[in-house]
């Protein structure tokens, strides 16, 4: 994250407006909309209600809890007589939850509660600002989710350890979207030796990793064949578990201040059309489509070139 004076001012006014909605939320208080029974009750009550039956790592895992705290709550829903439980078939130590008539009853108050809440609130706005803040919510949750999973991973310089599993990506990654043979960059003498190849400091190049695996990657260097003022992103591959979390922004952002930084002045990049989800990245991020390639890489059988000035 960027730590520049107009992002500060945002995140100031983020949480500020986060704190007053929790506030009227009721959230301070610890009780739901004065139906008796705390946030994480009527959380539990709201799952049961979807699923029907759910075990306790299951709903501890949808209301992003420990276990221990998790089976405390459901402990005293069943006590309230707002849950029951079973054994399972054949596992008489594991079991399973769900809403007794006395919870279901509770749940439609509570829900009524709720609804009402909201009604009366949107009932200030017009239908604009009704979907504005619908969409905005929408954004804030993904946004806040994105970085809850980010916390798992990490994006740093490469070393020379990582060399072998970089180029295992790499190959993984380009098999499974039928990128091998004659023109692909699967095959650059570079795929096994990242971290010599990419140590200069006209090249950068920065792997993802979970835990102790790397699981991810990409760099930018001097695009062959053309001027020393266009940088080439390149090789940025995830595996599917990094997939999907907003890493591939974060890591282009920060593969792009690194192109910046060394005085590039354009970056330019090579792909294929069925990779999906990278071109729509691209375009995210301000690329524009090419006609024809830049320069001199090699890797004929790419179908998709973006140039994006810096």
């Amino acid at each position: 994250m960027s730590d520049t004076s107009g992002l500060k001012k945002k995140v100031a006014e983020v949480r500020r407006h986060s704190r007053l909605l929790v506030r009227e939320l009721d959230v301070v208080k610890g009780v739901y909309l004065n139906s008796g029974y705390t946030f994480t009750q009527c959380h539990v009550l709201f799952e049961l209600s979807t699923d029907k039956s759910l075990g306790l790592m299951e709903i501890a895992e949808r209301l992003l809890l420990d276990k221990s705290n998790t089976s405390r709550t459901v402990k005293k829903l069943v006590e309230l007589g707002l849950v029951k439980s079973r054994k399972a078939a054949g596992d008489g130590r594991q079991k399973f939850f769900s809403l007794s008539a006395k919870g279901e009853k509770v749940l439609r108050a509570t829900v009524n509660l709720a609804d009402d809440q909201v009604a009366n609130a949107l009932d200030n706005l017009s239908d604009t600002q009704r979907e504005t803040v619908i969409e905005g919510l929408r954004l804030y949750g993904n946004a806040l989710r994105k970085s809850r999973l980010q916390s798992d991973f990490e994006i740093r310089p490469i070393q020379k350890k990582d060399d072998p599993e970089m180029a295992s990506v790499i190959r993984e990654v380009m098999t499974e979207f039928g990128a091998v043979g004659e023109g692909y960059s699967i095959n650059d003498p570079e795929v096994d030796s990242m971290t010599a190849n990419y140590r200069h400091k006209e090249a950068c190049y920065y792997v993802i990793t979970k835990g102790d695996s790397v699981v991810g990657g990409g760099g930018i260097a001097c695009l062959e064949g053309g001027t020393d003022t266009v940088a080439e992103l390149r090789k940025m591959f995830f595996l599917p578990e990094a997939r999907g979390v907003g890493l591939g922004r974060k890591l282009l952002r920060l593969l792009l201040d690194q192109a910046r930084k060394r005085g590039y002045k354009k970056c330019y990049l090579e792909t294929l059309d069925r990779m999906g989800q990278a071109n729509k990245l691209y375009l995210k991020n301000g690329f524009q489509p090419l006609e024809q390639t830049m320069g001199n890489t090699g890797h004929c059988s790419c179908d998709k070139f973006y140039l994006l000035e810096l």
